[in-house]
């Protein structure tokens, strides 16, 4: 035996009498490994690798009860057979609560054969019918402590292997699979007459509303629920429980099957609306729109508890990607409510089987779950499980995995499979599933088995991939009608008694009034937010952003004060000692400190800040070090929380490494809460590539399609040094791309006093648009990328920088635009070699662009008759191609412009030094006209320049 599993069975229910019996186990499975169960098999696994974590719960529970056969055995004067025999009941109901889920009968089609378990069976545990009026001990299992192998193995049966299936022995937690076993193996309560009606009531709203638009809109898209109809008295049974216990506001995020049902039938929208989206009449609004079954309401619904606020988000065609948003938007929600711990606020994901086990964007959102950052109190998960994605059906095209939900068991979250043809069933697992939320404020998850019942949509052909399953699907009954015929025949109420139901809701939809149960009148609280105070358009006249000169001195001593109980890195050191010295006026301002002070100065002046990002409390480039780690333990001071009392929260968090993940989560913060600067940094620009789906679908569209006000701001390092095609472009030109009808900004500030403006503008304007930022990298140290004090107290953002030189405007010949890094080095060459017919100006904000400000350099230099386009970007990337109309559009005729920079490129930048020193020297040349000679040589010879 190892020495590992030797120290462990000296301390734990493994030694003593226990001990030959696992040495026994053990050697079978040195031997054979297939020889001892899955949980044996895990155990022994992780004591040879040595890992920190060994899964030990269901293989002491074993243990446990054996050692309680055998004091049952001396007490009872039992023999070593009738021990034996005992601790094989033990075993089976071990084997039940682990692997019965795989016997349910979850499959409504009843196409998914039962497979044969062995460890579910009485021989394999060395029992036999001769066993089974034989009274045995239950130890822990619910009801009496002691009865018949018969009523034991009848209970098993029962509980775990009918319509429910239950996962929970991955659960480590032994407090949290206690309350499970409790609450599965307990006494169930049944539905009142009353419930049951109401449920009946419910299916019969789900059913009914698909009939009546499957009649009304033949053919048209619409994602119909038939077949998944019990996901309605779950939803509502959720709004109902969860406001009894205190829930305030529940936000729902799914994609588009049963989405239109739930906008009806619990969320109150009127179907007459919905009967015009079908006809295609809409009231016109200012941007695009979109298609029905992506849109978004919120309503407030009458519980026991109180009104609960009901919002569902709007999500576009790309599955999953709702998810982190939502959570996003629930961690606003609880932010603004100081609701720490997730008992107001309640996030509900409804995935479908296919989507969930098939897009990454799950496993980066479920991570977030328990961060703390990113924690929301656990997220109620619901799986719509269709059995099949859009055509795929086999389940070995499917997934790899025997369950869709096995995602979920990354978190040890429990999972609850539900026949969704019992729908008395589904009303259980979702009360166990909302109470377990509320318990322990972890994720869990209800796995709603159904079907299709026509096909991805309505104008498909489903027997065509399927034929088997839709030979099945048009013969079997409606959840509504087996559930209907079950309550005739216990009496609950007659059969003309259902159809009057159906009927009277039929009439309910030609009246095209609200349908939805126990909507009520929206009630502005204090938590609620004013939108109506934020105008559409970006005003014409700048934001003031400057601080005032006698509030600079508090600002700065509050963000470089550090107590003397904290021990800073000497790099740190010097960093926060450089940085008193800019707030007394002795060292020029670099970027780390004008960030910080614009933090500071919003801070203090109601606004919240939240920065997120994999390096973000220190900064990628280490210049920001907003979080400060003592050397001498593991404790953290972070100044921008203690400026003072009445200040509001500041957030910075270094994030798990994910984009798309969290940046859909800081979306979702920033339409929940206008009054926090909410920023996601990507490590480098380009980083932000796994994000696109977030940006092209919500960020640069969501206020188009659906009117969502977003001022999240992207943080993306920008900048080429040489460090190869990943590190350098954060690809500026699929921003750009995306702009239109002023939906967002695109800015690349090149001092320090712009990105202190640039920050204070995007909170404090009276509008709320996403801000892109291209961040340096080596310009954070550069010796020419500073700023003074008094360009914060006198200052603004400037749209356009002009040229700074003493250049006489009537000798200029060429002007020169670019933004970013390549301005210095456009102006150290220009120095160099002596050059004074070229002025150099910088765009800071490439959209809008600033087309007055643009024509305004063009008059100022009357003689220039070279404009030049200047980027260290490939021709096909950067600014050029998206700004070239713009740059064009004021030219007079004797104007000539022209292009310098990259050779267009399929990468982004060279990946050898060498190659971009050589590139960067080229560039510089053709922008100044010059091949590094004086000026007077220069001037007659110039090379030539791509022209547009």
């Amino acid at each position: 035996m190892s020495e590992s599993l030797q120290a462990r069975l000296e301390t734990t229910p493994f030694f003593g009498g226990n001990a030959p019996y696992v040495e026994t186990l053990y050697e079978q499975y040195l031997q054979d490994p297939a020889s001892v169960s899955q949980a044996w098999r895990e155990y022994f696994q992780a004591l040879q690798t040595g890992a920190r974590e060994v899964p030990r719960g269901p293989v002491e529970e074993e243990l446990l009860a054996r050692a309680h056969a055998r004091r049952v055995a001396a007490g009872g004067g039992l023999n070593p057979e009738a021990a034996d025999k005992q601790a094989a009941v033990i075993r089976l109901i071990g084997g039940y609560r682990g692997r019965g889920h795989l016997r349910a009968k979850l499959d409504p089609l009843g196409l998914s054969p039962l497979p044969e378990i062995a460890d579910l069976t009485l021989e394999f545990h060395g029992l036999d019918s001769s066993d089974m009026d034989t009274v045995f001990s239950t130890v822990s299992l619910g009801g009496p402590d002691r009865r018949p192998l018969r009523d034991i193995l009848e209970m098993l049966q029962r509980v775990y292997c009918d319509t429910i299936g239950f996962e929970f022995s991955h659960v480590s937690d032994s407090v949290e699979r206690q309350w499970l076993k409790e609450r599965i193996e307990g006494r169930r309560v049944p539905l009142t007459g009353e419930e049951r009606i109401e449920l009946l009531k419910e299916l019969t709203a789900a059913e009914g509303l698909e009939k009546y638009l499957h009649t009304k809109y033949v053919g048209q898209k619409r994602f119909s629920l038939e077949g998944g109809d019990s996901l309605m008295p779950m939803l509502h049974d959720v709004v109902q429980k969860g406001g009894a216990a205190g829930i305030q506001e529940i936000v729902v995020g799914m994609a588009h099957r049963g989405r239109l049902n739930v906008l009806i039938n619990l969320l109150g929208k009127s179907p007459k609306e919905l009967f015009l989206e079908f006809e295609g009449v809409h009231e016109h609004t200012d941007g695009s729109g979109d298609v029905k079954y992506h849109m978004g309401f919120s309503s407030d619904i009458k519980t026991p508890g109180g009104n609960v606020h009901l919002a569902l988000a709007f999500n576009p065609s790309h599955l999953e990607i709702v998810n982190p948003v939502v959570e996003g938007s629930v961690r606003s929600r609880q932010d603004r409510r100081n609701d720490a711990k997730g008992e107001k606020i309640l996030p509900v994901l409804v995935h479908g089987d296919a989507a969930f086990a098939g897009q990454g964007v799950n496993m980066e959102t479920l991570q977030l779950s328990q961060t703390r950052g990113f924690h929301t109190g656990g997220t109620l998960h619901v799986v719509l499980n269709n059995q099949v994605g859009f055509t795929t059906s086999r389940h070995d095209d499917a997934r790899s995995t025997p369950y869709c939900t096995d995602l979920a068991k990354m978190l040890e979250a429990p999972v609850f499979h539900v026949n969704g043809d019992d729908p008395e069933a589904v009303i259980f697992v979702t009360r166990l599933a909302l109470d377990y939320r509320l318990q322990f404020h972890k994720d869990v998850f209800i796995d709603l088995v159904c079907y299709r019942r026509h096909g991805h949509n309505e104008a498909d052909e489903p027997s065509a991939t399927q034929p088997v399953m839709y030979q099945h699907i048009k013969g079997h009954a409606t959840t509504r009608v087996l559930y209907a015929e079950v309550l005739a025949n216990q009496g609950v109420l007659t059969t003309q008694a259902a159809a009057d139901l159906s009927e009277q809701y039929r009439k309910d939809l030609d009246a095209g009034k609200p349908v939805a149960p126990l909507i009520t009148e929206y009630v502005r609280n204090e938590f609620s937010v004013d939108w109506s105070r934020f105008q559409k358009q970006m005003p014409a006249t700048p934001t003031d952003t400057k601080v005032a000169p006698a509030r600079l001195k508090p600002l700065t001593e509050g963000m470089n004060r550090v107590p003397a109980d904290v021990e800073l890195h000497p790099r740190v050191a010097k960093i926060y000692d450089d940085r008193r010295k800019m707030a007394a006026g002795e060292l020029p301002m670099d970027w780390g400190f004008a960030e910080t002070l614009a933090y500071a100065s919003l801070l203090t002046e109601g606004c919240a800040v939240r920065l997120t990002g994999q390096d973000s409390g220190r900064g990628t480039f280490f210049h920001r070090h907003a979080v400060l780690h003592n050397q001498k333990d593991y404790s953290t001071w972070t100044p921008l929380q203690h400026l003072t009392p009445d200040q509001k929260r500041f957030t910075v968090i270094d994030s798990l490494l994910s984009e798309e993940a969290v940046m859909g989560f800081e979306y979702g913060y920033s339409t929940a809460d206008p009054d926090v600067l909410v920023i996601w940094e990507g490590q480098f620009g380009d980083f932000a590539n796994g994000a696109q789906v977030v940006i092209d679908q919500f960020m640069a569209a969501g206020e188009a399609k659906w009117g969502r006000l977003c001022g999240l701001t992207l943080f993306l390092p920008h900048g080429y040094e040489g460090q190869g095609p990943e590190h350098s472009s954060a690809r500026l030109e699929r921003y750009l791309q995306l702009c239109a009808e002023h939906n967002m900004q695109v800015c690349v500030p090149s001092t320090p006093a712009q990105m202190f403006h640039m920050l204070r503008r995007q909170a404090l304007r009276p509008f709320r648009k996403p801000l892109v930022v291209m961040t340096p990298k080596s310009l954070l140290r550069h010796k020419a990328s500073v700023s003074e004090l008094k360009d914060l107290t006198h200052g603004r953002f400037h749209l356009l920088i002009p040229e700074v030189g003493s250049l006489p405007a009537a000798k200029v010949e060429r002007v020169v635009f670019c933004s970013g890094k390549v301005y210095y080095d456009l102006a150290e060459a220009r120095r160099a070699a002596g050059i004074d017919n070229v002025a150099i100006v910088r765009l800071e904000q490439l959209y809008p662009f600033p087309q007055t400000e643009y024509a305004e350099i063009l008059n100022l230099y009357a003689n220039a008759r070279e404009i030049v386009w200047c980027q260290e970007e490939p021709g096909n990337q950067g600014a050029w191609y998206q700004i070239r109309h713009r740059l064009q559009e004021p030219l007079k005729p004797k104007h000539l412009l022209s292009y310098a920079g990259r050779a267009p490129s399929a990468s982004t930048a060279a990946g050898y030094m060498e190659l971009h020193t050589q590139q960067q020297k080229q560039l510089i040349q053709d922008a100044l006209g010059t091949l590094g000679a004086k000026q007077a040589t220069a001037a007659k010879t110039r090379p030539s320049l791509i022209k547009s």
